[in-house]
């Protein structure tokens, strides 16, 4: 079973090798690609996808040459072995409180696990080629993703560590996937602690005499420079190091060019490296706040993900006003506390409160076709076409000029999407679900379903009975009335498919 996300791309060859490769290795249970970002258009997702194509081939490799049979499964480009998989990789309600109770949300991670526990390999192979994906266009899509995981990731924790003959790979694995976002509230409260300490030593007088004024030996407080250089390098060589590590690989390899050259890419990774340090503190409060909700078991549910819409300033000034007021309020209380306080704060509380044009900017296609044409953020995929992207753009292009319906109307109007739909669906619902239901139907057969909140678009559409309803009315609708306009639409298309 070859596994694609809706923005997947996988080309023929590489299919058929991934299945080859299956067939000759019956013990591998999943074989996963290591997929490249392509398609970025803004600014945030031309970045992700620099980034991706520059630094994740050296990372995947190191990744595989270390976790050998006991790879990671991210759940989509990849190649499942359907057997084992439908005996084994069932996923468990989870039996304690809070969020570790009821569905895991977050399902490839358990599924990978639950294969090595019974036996099978799960193999990363980032040699196999032409594997793509595309990436959110804005940074808020990417923490509203990051919410989701959050808690699934969490949840990982009860199977971490109460799951019997799990391979220690993958308990590994689980406790990368909760450090992702748990390290962020240990940062913040890092933070916090520090601020107390400042605040000790600048009020507080230093006491040389802890056990009291008898004893004849003040205790002289200890400055450990050797300690402070220490840490700082060691955590700018983790940080950076494999980041021009990756230029070196480029370099030897001689693939230059699909970077538009040295200084170009050169260029590109420090422009990157400074987005990354204005993102990080706008990441850590967000993955904050994820990692609390998760813990406070505050509802979540899965959505479809944006990826065209642009970021608002109004959008963006309410999301980040939270980061704005402590970031700036932090600051304002370094200073009157300690100048040097104030400045080792700054690299933090700038971002913050820079995070709304940061995120507006980031989020513009427009800024990222601008860095384009500079010959910034440039990636191989962008240099020299290939026929796989040629065909998957056309294929879009043509899809989205032929018929301009919406999925919600092609859920409607077309019968097989609304057959698949009502299967979907499950159950009917009863009592006042059943009446907001009846009441919303008409509706939105008299007016269009534009107008329909949210939620109750969504009882709608996920009901079987009404599914059924709303596609034998829209198709009997006036033909001056919304559905009569579409499904006019729909028909001059099938007739002009007829012709050709």
């Amino acid at each position: 079973m070859v596994v694609l996300d809706a923005d997947s791309l996988l080309a023929g060859d590489t299919i058929r090798t991934m299945v080859q490769v299956m067939n000759r290795e019956p013990q591998v249970g999943i074989l996963q690609t290591a997929p490249t970002i392509i398609n970025a258009r803004s600014a945030f997702a031309r970045i992700q996808q620099f980034a991706n194509r520059l630094y994740s081939p050296l990372f995947a490799t190191g990744l595989a040459a270390i976790q050998m049979g006991d790879a990671a499964f991210w759940g989509h480009n990849a190649v499942i072995r359907v057997a084992p998989f439908m005996a084994h990789c069932g996923l468990p309600k989870l039996k304690g409180a809070g969020i570790w109770q009821g569905p895991i949300m977050s399902h490839d991670f358990v599924e990978a696990a639950f294969l090595g526990r019974a036996g099978y390999e799960v193999w990363l192979e980032p040699a196999l080629g032409a594997s793509y994906e595309e990436s959110p266009p804005t940074l808020d899509d990417e923490l509203a993703r990051d919410q989701r995981w959050s808690k699934g990731n969490l949840q990982h924790a009860a199977l971490m560590l109460f799951s019997p003959r799990l391979r220690l790979a993958h308990r590994f694995a689980f406790l990368n996937g909760i450090m992702a976002y748990a390290s962020s509230p240990l940062w913040l409260l890092f933070l916090v602690l520090t601020t107390i300490a400042a605040v000790q030593l600048t009020i507080a007088p230093i006491d040389y005499f802890p056990d009291g004024r008898e004893s004849p030996f003040p205790l002289w407080p200890e400055w450990r420079p050797t300690w402070a250089i220490t840490l700082v390098v060691s955590t700018m060589a983790l940080l950076f190091l494999p980041k021009f590590l990756a230029i070196v690989d480029v370099v030897v390899h001689r693939a230059l060019s699909g970077f538009g050259g040295f200084f170009r890419l050169l260029s590109s990774v420090l422009l990157e490296i400074v987005v990354s340090v204005l993102l990080a503190p706008i990441r850590m409060l967000a993955h904050s706040h994820s990692v609390v909700s998760a813990l406070l078991n505050v509802r979540l549910s899965w959505a479809g993900q944006n990826r065209t819409e642009e970021t608002g300033w109004r959008e963006a000034a309410m999301r980040h006003l939270p980061g704005l007021i402590i970031g700036s309020a932090w600051s304002a209380f370094a200073w009157t506390l300690d100048p040097m306080f104030f400045l080792w704060s700054l690299p933090v509380s700038v971002p913050l409160a820079l995070a709304a044009p940061t995120t507006v900017w980031l989020s513009r296609s427009s800024s990222g076709e601008s860095l384009s044409r500079r010959g910034l953020l440039l990636t191989p995929e962008e240099r020299t076409r290939m026929p796989l992207l040629d065909d998957a753009r056309g294929f879009r292009e043509e899809a989205e000029s032929e018929v301009a319906l919406t999925p919600v109307e092609q859920a409607v109007l077309i019968p097989a999407v609304n057959r698949l739909h009502r299967h979907l669906a499950g159950r009917g619902a009863k009592g006042l679900k059943k009446e907001v239901i009846e009441g919303e139907l008409d509706a939105c057969v008299s007016r269009g379903y534009r107008g329909i909140e949210k939620g109750r678009l969504s009882l709608l559409l996920e009901d079987p009975q009404a599914l059924t309803a709303l596609h034998r009315r829209a198709w009997s609708a006036p033909s001056d009335s919304f559905w009569g306009q579409r499904v006019r639409n729909l028909v001059l298309h099938a007739q002009g498919l007829q012709d050709l």
